[in-house]
């Protein structure tokens, strides 16, 4: 049971190995309302072993994992997506022979009521939600600035893009809480700057004033971002947890794990 109402997801004493290699020993943390939390760590730490724990894709051997007080330790990715955790992977998981527009419908089909027939056929209800969900989809595509590639096949696009389109994918779930696994990881300064700018307008409402997408006219008040550019991190998250052979070492602000010596050993370097 939730202890905390501002506790969006619990994790507590999760364990997960792979036949003699631990990937996560023992990890607890909250995610919460009203926040961005940034998990970091060395390579290897377990960041996306986590972060696929939370979104069903790895079953942990041991602890439990609860959304908005209901266990989902073992419940299927596609059972989290409806439930309203979406996650952008790090490696581009996009239909290379669809276009940007499909891309971001196929996250839409997850959400549409009438059944395969009606949809076929464009029957009554069927067509007006058809309609909808590609307003809906719009919307996202004007929001990220990908609109002079809706019809590109993303396959064809230059690795910034295809980062955008994984970003729309998973916004088009219109989540609650979103998991940002390395959004900018490859990218120039330039094309890191404007994710960071998409993430913090994502957290904000700021998308479009007058939308009918709620996550861009609300925004979305709970983010996990695993980065690996500790100056984006520290600009924009609120919370950090620093994992570093699959255990928790630090939690904290952005002030806190700057300092904290665990973390200036493991991960940030030696102080000068």
């Amino acid at each position: 049971m939730e202890k905390d109402k501002n506790v969006k997801l619990r994790i507590e004493n999760i364990s997960l190995s792979f036949g003699g290699v631990n990937a996560l020993i023992d990890v607890s943390m909250e995610i919460r309302d009203n926040e961005i939390l940034a998990i970091i760590g060395p390579n290897g730490a377990g960041k996306t072993a986590l972060l696929n724990c939370i979104n069903g894709f790895y079953k942990p051997q041991k602890g439990e994992i609860y959304y908005k007080g209901q266990k989902i330790t073992r419940m299927r990715p596609d059972k989290l997506a409806k439930l309203g955790i979406a996650r952008a992977f790090q490696n581009i998981e996009l239909y290379a022979g669809l276009t940007t527009q499909d891309n971001i419908m196929a996250a839409r089909h997850v959400l549409m009521r009438q059944n395969f027939v009606a949809g076929a056929l464009y029957l009554g209800w069927a067509l007006k939600e058809e309609i909808a969900h590609r307003q809906i989809a719009e919307e996202i595509i004007d929001f990220l600035e990908i609109a002079p590639i809706r019809k590109t096949h993303v396959g064809v696009l230059p690795y910034g893009m295809q980062k955008r389109v994984e970003l729309g994918r998973a916004l088009a779930l219109e989540p609650n809480l979103l998991l940002l696994d390395e959004p900018m990881a490859g990218m120039n300064l330039e094309e890191k700057e404007d994710i960071a700018r998409f993430i913090l307008d994502i957290y904000e409402g700021q998308g479009a004033t007058y939308s009918n997408t709620p996550i861009l006219r609300d925004g979305i008040r709970s983010i996990v971002l695993v980065e690996h550019d500790m100056g984006v991190v520290m600009d924009i998250a609120d919370r950090i947890i620093v994992l570093d052979f699959g255990r928790k070492i630090a939690e904290g602000t952005p002030a806190e794990i700057k300092s904290n010596p665990k973390v200036i050993s493991a991960y940030l370097g030696e102080e000068e």
